[in-house]
Parts: C-alpha cells; structure tokens; sequence
C-alpha cells in the first residue's frame, strides 16, 4: 500500500501545474506517468484478497487492467485517458490508500 501512495505522489509531482494540452505535449511526462500507472497496476496485483474484499470501493481489477493495457498496447495508450485518470482517479484511490494504510 505504501508502494502505491508514494507512485501517486509521483505522478502528482510529475503533473503538477500541468494541463491536458501541456501534458499532450511533453511525451517526457507522459512516459513517467504510464511507468508510475504500470508500477500502480503491478501492485494492486500484489495486494492480498482481504484488502480487496475490505475495500471494494476502489477499483482493484480497472487499475490491474490498467497496467496491462499500457504494458502491452503503449503505442496505443490515449493521453485524454491519462489525464482524466490523474485528475479524478489517482485524488480519490490516494485518499483510500490512506485511510487503509491508517487502519493497519
């Protein structure tokens, strides 16, 4: 879980004061964020079913999904996409992260 919040702190850190179009236009940037994405991903994987079934509200099996897709199609990968994951996923699976990592 640790693993995770720091990633997202990352890629916060990466996309501070950006913007869509900024980060449309800096492939520097993007490449960290999927690179911090896949590595978000792997962990999910990693994290035991207890967890999972404890805290259904985040999505374990899109974030998982997540890392393949960009692992396996990176040519491919949609940076409107990206952007709208660090703009409304990556705030909310932080705070979860937190208050999980709270209570163990």
């Amino acid at each position: 879980m640790d693993d995770i919040l720091e990633t997202v702190k990352r890629i916060e850190k990466y996309t501070k004061n950006s913007s869509l179009s900024k980060l449309k236009k800096n492939s520097l940037i993007v490449d960290g964020v999927v690179r911090n994405l896949e590595i978000i991903g792997e962990a999910v994987k990693n994290i035991s079913p207890q967890i999972k079934i404890q805290h259904p509200e985040i999505e374990w099996k899109k974030i998982a999904g997540l890392r393949d897709i960009l692992v396996h199609e990176y040519f491919g990968v949609d940076v409107e996409v990206i952007w709208d994951i660090i703009v409304h996923k990556l705030p909310e699976l932080k705070l979860t992260v937190r208050r999980i990592i709270k209570k163990l």
